[in-house]
């Protein structure tokens, strides 16, 4: 099918303007205003809407391999087009772990198979995968994660000399979950000595606490800037950790971070209604902690915003604290609830494509995504500004089948979403006839 999207406001590189997007093959084969056809094109009227490239969420848990009770590629992936999010990266946090080459490409085979956006997959990094992290083709993955603060089975890494050996070879990003385990788990004994298992909720941000956030964050960015590597420090929940980023242009920088959509939008204050449907890793904390973390976002010291998309059961999340999982799904969510944000004078929109679609692009290298552009991939997302909706469970397409905005009103809806030309997802239907692309990467 070849389409002309016409009359819509469009969002790119930093100008908001009216133009119409001709695509063919998979690609925009024009950009400019008012084209004229002669051939058999679908027409796309989208008079009043907004076009955004397609979203690139750059850390999200789709549960697949071994966590499929909670999610996996084909529903999460569903849930991230109606969202509009047309590339996403997945974390090795799995079951089996993405921390062999095997796993991997198992994974990539799932996904070829399966997912309806583009897709790629971090590379886990142990304390004993070095050789392995050695036999990556590096032009197939985006960056080697690692999770500094504790994940599941032997994730946690705490051999310092281990990351620098893998800071001084990888020619990809190292990508870091940055929270200090010692003080978690200290914190955590005090806590349980007061109230054993049953820990209240709004004591998380006590023991997922400002210090094991900073001083974690502190220690991998003084690693980094000793072996000259590129870092890139995933959800920031604290004010102080935000100063510590350089205010730079994003080519002329090695040491990254992201925010995600819960630190910019919940405080402590809403565990009392929420509970824990808004308990991350990192704990989302104080107002001044969001605040400061919008102010961070918008002189640049922050680079990107994405979701952490990681969904658990309603039973998981209704167990008392210390057997709660944290996380909660986001993907199918994130536009409009940062559009709100823009409704509301936080970001402007030209900031809001450059976070959640250029920068990605951008900082991991991606072939032909992130923008709209001639001859680039039609990843293109179209959103209704006026049409406002409440979240409910039968609108709700993760395979959780809860979210944490279950019950709010927001003030648009997305209306469309192409996937490689691809109208995946068409005013409430989808289309899974034909599916997402491996990413490809610049080298």
């Amino acid at each position: 099918m070849k389409y002309l999207i016409k009359n819509g406001l469009v969002v790119n590189e930093n100008i908001i303007e009216k133009k119409d997007i001709l695509i063919s093959n998979n690609i925009i084969e024009k950009f400019e205003p008012d084209i004229k056809i002669k051939e058999d094109y679908r027409i796309i009227e989208c008079e009043g809407m907004i076009i955004f490239p397609g979203l690139i969420d750059d850390q999200v848990h789709f549960r697949e391999p071994g966590l499929t009770h909670k999610g996996n590629i084909f529903s999460e992936s569903r849930a991230a087009v109606a969202g509009g999010v047309t590339s996403y990266f997945e974390m090795p946090n799995t079951n089996p772990q993405t921390t062999n080459l095997t796993e991997l490409y198992k994974k990539f085979d799932v996904a070829s198979k399966n997912s309806l956006a583009n897709y790629s997959f971090m590379f886990g990094g142990t304390n004993s995968n070095f050789e392995e992290i050695k036999k990556l083709n590096f032009n197939e993955i985006p960056a080697i994660k690692i999770f500094l603060g504790s994940s599941t089975g032997d994730m946690l890494v705490d051999d310092y000399s281990v990351i620098k050996d893998i800071m001084k070879f990888s020619p990809v990003p190292l990508v870091v979950h940055s929270e200090d385990e010692n003080i978690i788990k200290r914190n955590l004994k005090d806590y349980k000595e007061k109230f054993g298992d049953a820990i209240p909720i709004e004591f998380h941000p006590k023991i997922r606490s400002h210090e094991a956030c900073l001083e974690s964050t502190k220690r991998i960015i003084e690693l980094a800037l000793e072996c000259d590597s590129r870092l890139h420090v995933f959800h920031l929940s604290t004010g102080l950790e935000s100063k510590l980023f350089d205010i730079l242009p994003l080519n002329q920088k090695k040491i990254t971070s992201e925010v995600c959509i819960h630190h910019l939008t919940f405080t402590d204050e809403d565990y009392s209604k929420k509970g824990s449907f808004i308990k991350w890793n990192p704990a989302i904390k104080s107002k001044s902690d969001r605040d400061q973390l919008w102010k961070a976002l918008n002189e640049d010291r922050i680079d990107i915003v994405a979701t952490d998309h990681a969904p658990h059961t309603l039973e998981e999340k209704n167990n008392e604290y210390t057997s709660c999982p944290s996380g909660g799904p986001l993907v199918q969510h994130s536009l409009i609830v940062m559009f709100e944000h823009f409704l509301n004078n936080r970001i402007s929109l030209e900031k809001l494509v450059q976070k959640m679609c250029h920068n990605p692009a951008i900082l991991f290298n991606i072939k032909k995504r992130g923008f709209i552009k001639k001859d680039y991939y039609a990843d293109i997302v179209v959103l209704d500004p006026n049409e406002k909706h409440v979240v409910t469970e039968k609108s709700i397409l993760y395979k959780c089948g809860w979210s944490p905005f279950l019950g709010d009103s927001f003030s648009s809806k997305v209306k469309y979403t192409f996937v490689n030309g691809h109208l995946a997802y068409n005013d409430g239907v989808i289309d899974d006839t034909l599916l997402g692309k491996k990413i490809e990467f610049e080298s």
